[in-house]
């Protein structure tokens, strides 16, 4: 079928598309996998679309999300002819403001009226904000040519190739995000659409999956790099990292170009405007180590020069430049959308000279706007804004974050402003810094002295504001982390885990927490810090506490809904926990029939293990947190069944002893404690396996082998091939090691190779084991959800219920037989038994938590001890 006629204005690239055929154009995750679309289907999809939009010109107006039919519509309207805002979902102000004929969201294209209602220059093709996500009805008005321009000319500079896959690490309606995609596009090359964040692990599973080789990012996002361990991240592919948004510190440029070399990828440092439709000049990647304060040359067909400014030093002026990426000019409403081009020389409002080897460095601003983590804020609309609030404000470019001075304001005043220019301007909050003055300085002219005010805002700001501006890893004015978020998360850590000596240096594994107290951690700190790294078990407290505001604003449509529906996004660990609870206490309760929760529950046992238990630290220290979480399991285990051995004279020491599989329980309620004694067993065992030295370092050379190997041994035990005993066969420690080393193997699988093993491994190891298809198949899907979905989003009204439930399982898993048994199994049973059992867990956790440290701390000093025949001087022990 041969496509229709493409419009005489539009942008050339997109009518290149099918030349690249069956090449892929887009990758995005889904449930099932990574998912890809050929450049020739692109192009069909894009025709489809463009012929809904109509041959008339109109205006259209795309709510743009990092997905296939954003893309789409914006690629339709672009060959088309209709020129096309785009902004963040939720942007209701530019609606208002311009009256597009076309709104776009997702697949969906309303129209408000078949032609439009508006005259637009046929040279015109893209509006965008020059302020971000801010909703600013002042436009950059951009060309088809300004955008076929620039694309060629970041080609050009960052040299892509066909062979190249970038990922939409920035929105699209930001001009740095969708340069991205413009120009990788342009040369046959991949992109990966994703909305996720560098901290979430989801994301760097994508990148791996798609063969990223470039990722692009603002000097925020290269703190957020920082704080989730890319220096250490496996990433074959990775060619090159781009940097634009905002001036990075040149510490930090030369420390990541380093890291470059050492990593094999190459670091560019790029500088634009969205009224150059992108960037205007780049660093050749050799010279970023050498010259780290500069931007370089100007691109490819442009020009920059540097005109002379009243009062500012020699050789420094405002940096102007010239080229074919300079937009048509600003709109600032529909009147201004029929207008031709009006710019040629973009006057950038940045202060720069030029060095000795002819390279342009930025050393200051001339205009009144601000760069915050990559948004180009404007500073006097903000003022606007909060004077029409009622605040008497001043606002100033803190470098990479907003200063604003209030004037004679309160603590709750100081509060709210700092949410509020949060929200409305889409920055973390951390990036905004307020402080209270009681006078203005002024020139000796009369004017504000915005420096001064600048300083008195730094210095008064309350502690948690300014201190927490610095954003992650940084150090503040004051020479000290961000103070109160550090104590805040300290004393969090020194709360729940019973640990008042825990230091900024901390960490949750350091401080010996484990399965049992992580739930409750872990949400605890997602809501003082926000979304939480899949490694936040790791992580020192100074590091969590740097993490604050790194996830992403909340967008307007997100805080319309109610806070009780909200997503709130949990571990799948702990949501697995939860319901595999409820499902084993509703199936005794009889008011279920779902079996295979507790032997899910094994696989999660294993998981926990090797995130807590298997840290870095030293063998001595390792065997004695296993040992502590041993303690937590077996102390309330043998008490509980102690009493009952007392009053039910069917039970036997030997299952307070938890030796049932030991002194051979005969009848099956000996075996209803059968979990408990199987996980204290398989613990027991491994650290005993992992007080032998070769073992130990076997372990961490080898830390997905290992657990795998345990895994394939332990269906020796599961096939008969060794027999177990024939009581309660599928209950005893041998039979469910395989489960238990299955937990631990996913816990540790990195690649989808290793994943796609493990899944192999589930295939054959589940069918059979119990000869019930429907427990089989609980257990199947259970482990399968463990091991490719890492978190899962539940409405927020669930978080109260699924907590509580995972961090008590242990003990609803106790008291559920007794409690049953005189309230009934029924659905009331049930409740009461798990309100029973989480009652008994707050009761008995002071009493059990320094006896697991005691022993902790026993065992790991005995193991330091010297042998008594070594020399005293050694002082060597067993680690």
């Amino acid at each position: 079928m041969t496509a229709p006629a493409l419009p005489q204005h539009r942008v050339a690239l997109v009518g290149r598309l099918r030349s690249f055929g069956s090449a892929t154009a887009l990758q995005w995750a889904g449930p099932s996998g990574l998912h890809t679309m050929a450049y020739a289907a692109l192009a069909d999809r894009v025709d489809e679309r463009r012929r809904a939009l109509g041959e008339t010109p109109r205006l259209v107006l795309l709510e743009a999300a990092n997905d296939v039919e954003s893309v789409v519509t914006l690629l339709a309207a672009l060959a088309g002819g209709h020129p096309v805002i785009v902004t963040a979902p939720g942007e209701s102000g530019l609606v208002e403001a311009y009256d597009p004929d076309v709104l776009a969201r997702g697949p969906m294209l309303e129209a408000r009226r078949p032609g439009s209602a508006h005259a637009l220059h046929p040279d015109l093709a893209l509006l965008l904000s020059t302020s971000g996500s801010t909703g600013s009805p002042k436009l950059v008005r951009l060309s088809a040519s300004n955008l076929d321009c620039n694309a060629g000319q970041i080609a050009d500079a960052l040299e892509l190739r066909a062979d190249d896959v970038a990922t939409t690490t920035l929105p699209l309606q930001y001009s740095y995000g969708l340069s991205v995609l413009l120009s990788h596009l342009s040369v046959g090359a991949s992109v990966l659409l994703t909305d996720l964040s560098v901290v979430d692990t989801c994301f760097w599973d994508a990148f791996t999956a798609a063969g990223g080789t470039t990722l692009a990012g603002v000097p925020y996002t290269f703190d957020l790099l920082d704080a989730v361990g890319f220096a250490s991240m496996p990433l074959p592919r990775l060619r090159l990292l781009t940097q634009a948004g905002g001036r990075m510190d040149p510490a930090d440029v030369r420390r990541w170009a380093e890291l470059g070399e050492d990593r094999g990828f190459e670091l560019a440092v790029m500088y634009g405007q969205t009224e150059a439709t992108a960037r205007m000049a780049t660093l050749p990647t050799h010279l970023a180590a050498s010259h780290p304060s500069s931007i370089g040359f100007a691109v490819r067909g442009g020009h920059l020069r540097i005109e002379p400014v009243d009062g500012a030093a020699p050789g420094v002026g405002e940096l102007i430049y010239e080229g074919g990426n300079v937009m048509m000019g600003y709109a600032q409403s529909p009147a201004d959308l029929v207008r031709g081009a009006q710019t040629e020389d973009l006057r950038t409002g940045d202060l720069a000279r030029v060095d000795a080897d002819g390279l342009v460095e930025i050393v200051g601003r001339l205009s009144r706007f601000a760069k915050v983590c990559g948004l180009r804020i404007d500073l006097d609309r903000v003022e606007g804004d909060l004077a029409a609030d009622g605040h008497t404000a001043y606002v100033m470019d803190g470098d990479d974050r907003l200063l604003v001075a209030l004037v004679h304001a309160s603590q709750p005043q100081i509060s709210a402003v700092q949410r509020q220019v949060s929200e409305r301007y889409a920055v973390p909050r951390a990036s905004v810094v307020v402080g209270p003055v009681d006078e203005i300085p002024r020139t000796g002219s009369g004017k504000v002295d915005r420096p001064g005010l600048a300083s008195q805002v730094r210095l008064r700001a309350p502690d948690g504001h300014a201190s927490a501006a610095e954003g992650p890893a940084r150090v503040s004015v004051w020479g000290t982390k961000s103070g109160v978020q550090v104590e805040e998360v300290r004393r969090l850590y020194a709360d729940l885990l019973d640990r008042p000596d825990a230091t900024d240096e901390d960490s949750f594994v350091s401080l010996r927490g484990d399965s049992l107290s992580y739930v409750e951690m872990s949400v605890r700190l997602e809501g003082l810090l926000g979304t939480l790294p899949t490694s936040w078990h790791v992580r020192s407290v100074a590091d969590l506490a740097a993490l604050h505001g790194a996830s992403p604003a909340t967008s307007a449509r997100h805080r319309r809904i109610p806070s009780w529906l909200r997503g709130r996004v949990l571990e799948t660990s702990v949501v697995l926990r939860a319901l595999a609870i409820a499902l084993i206490v509703l199936t005794h309760a009889g008011v279920l029939e779902v079996r295979g929760g507790a032997h899910v529950l094994l696989a999660v046992a294993g998981y926990a293990f090797a995130r807590f238990q298997l840290s870095d630290a030293e063998r001595s220290d390792r065997v004695a947190h296993i040992l502590e979480s041993i303690t937590r399991i077996a102390l309330p285990s043998a008490v509980w069944i102690g009493v009952i051995v007392v009053i039910d004279e069917r039970f036997s020491w030997w299952n307070a002893a938890l030796l049932t599989s030991v002194g051979g329980g005969a009848g099956h309620i000996q075996w209803r404690y059968w979990f408990v004694e199987a996980l204290v067993h398989l613990l027991a065992g491994l650290a005993v396996l992992l007080c032998v030295p070769a073992i130990d370092r076997l372990e961490r050379a080898r830390p997905f082998a290992f657990p795998l190997g345990l895994a394939l041994a332990g269906l020796v035990f599961r096939f008969g091939l060794v027999g177990v005993g024939s009581h309660h066969e599928n209950g005893r420690p041998a039979m469910v090691l395989w489960l238990f080393a299955l937990g631990w193997a996913m816990a540790r699988a990195d690649r989808t190779w290793q994943r796609v093993l493990l899944t192999a491994y589930v295939a054959v190891a589940v069918p059979g084991f119990f000869g019930t298809p429907s427990r089989e198949l609980v257990i199947a899907a259970g482990l399968l959800t463990l091991l490719w979905v890492r978190s899962i989003c539940v409405p927020a009204f669930l978080v109260p219920v699924l907590v509580p439930l995972a961090s008590a399982s242990l003990f609803i898993y106790l008291v559920q037989f007794e409690v049953m048994g005189r309230a009934g199994y029924s659905l009331l049973g049930a409740v009461v038994s798990v309100a029973t059992g989480w009652i008994a867990w707050r009761g008995a956790s002071p009493i059990i938590e320094p006896c697991a440290r005691w022993i902790g701390a026993t065992v790991s000093g005995r193991l330091r001890a010297p042998a008594p025949s070594a020399p005293a001087e050694s002082g060597r022990g067993l680690s």
